[in-house]
Parts: C-alpha cells; structure tokens; sequence
C-alpha cells in the first residue's frame, strides 16, 4: 500500500504559477497509476490529469490543457503538478491519487484510484 502526501498549494495571482509534489512512502509510484483532481467548494471532484501506470501517457482535462503538466520522478518517489496561466476558477483542493496496474488507457474518473492524498488548497486571488 502506498501513502501520498501533498505540497507546494498556497495563494497566488491570476496569470501565477505553482508546482505542487505529491510526494510517496511505502511503495514505489513507478508502479502506480497516477492522477491529480481537484475540487472546488460546492462542487464535484473532478480530474486535472492522469498518468498511465506505465508512464507512457498523460491525458489533462480540456480545462487545464495547454497549462498544467503532471510529471514523475520515480528517483524521488514523487509527482508533481506544474500549474501556470492559474486562473481564479482553478482555486480548489487538489488531491493526488494512484490506482494499482490496470490494463487500457490512463484512468480519468476518481472511482479507479485506490490512494489518495489529504489535498492541497490552491486559491487564485484576482
């Protein structure tokens, strides 16, 4: 089982940046399914971005698409969130997630993922 434990939220500008890591204990993420999702008051959760287990996809939301980018360091047992053109509409927790080795396609919906995080707040101040 692996544990995942969030980083790096906090307040900035419209049109700021922000990295956030998830870092993991107990297990290596190189062997997980990964994703991050957010949610924002009064809303559903919802996906920001998925990792295939394999590592060899990424798919984004269209919302963040072109501005956010997931990446792993399996050496630092970690995933990270690169947010940039933050807009007031992303502010939300946002949570990390990994999901055991499944065949298909990088998994998109908060059902699929086993482990989560105890999120981050990211609020975008205009």
């Amino acid at each position: 089982q692996v544990q995942l434990v969030e980083s790096g939220g906090g307040l900035v500008q419209v049109g700021g940046s922000l990295r956030l890591s998830c870092t993991a204990s107990g297990r290596a993420l190189s062997g997980y399914g990964m994703g991050w999702f957010r949610q924002a008051p009064g809303k559903e959760r919802e996906i920001v971005g998925a990792l295939k287990w394999t590592g060899s996809s990424i798919s984004y939301s269209d919302s963040v698409k072109g501005r956010f980018t997931i990446a792993r360091d399996n050496g630092k047992n970690a995933l990270y969130l690169q947010m940039n053109s933050l807009k007031p509409e992303d502010t939300a927790v946002y949570y990390c997630a990994a999901h055991e080795p499944r065949l298909g396609p990088e998994r998109m919906k908060a059902d699929d993922y086993e482990y989560w995080g105890q999120g981050t707040q990211v609020t975008v101040s205009s």
